[in-house]
């Protein structure tokens, strides 16, 4: 299994949670059919706007995804950027 550090967690301008890998592209994960998308110009994973799951679930389900469809665990660290989160979001994150 390969492992990556996610170099930015935020949310965006459409209010899309995103997550930066720091090394790996997923530019085919739309044929998971998983709603997670990935934008090759910024390089990063991005969620819809939510509707029923908050940013959280989202973060969880962009998580699994990427284990279990691209065999890939993308890790927190202590450079993470969190851009737009707020701290109990942070805070949920980060006791996963």
């Amino acid at each position: 299994m390969r492992k990556d550090s996610i170099l930015e967690i935020g949310i965006d301008k459409n209010e899309r949670l995103y997550i930066k890998p720091k090394k790996e592209k997923f530019t085919l994960i739309y044929r998971t059919a998983t709603e997670i998308n990935w934008d090759n110009k910024a390089e990063l994973l991005y969620s819809p706007k939510p509707r029923e799951w908050d940013y959280f679930d989202w973060y969880k389900h962009i998580i699994e995804v990427i284990l279990n469809e691209c065999n890939c665990e993308l890790e927190l660290s202590e450079n993470t950027i969190w851009n737009n989160i707020t701290d109990n979001l942070k805070s949920s994150i980060m006791k996963t």
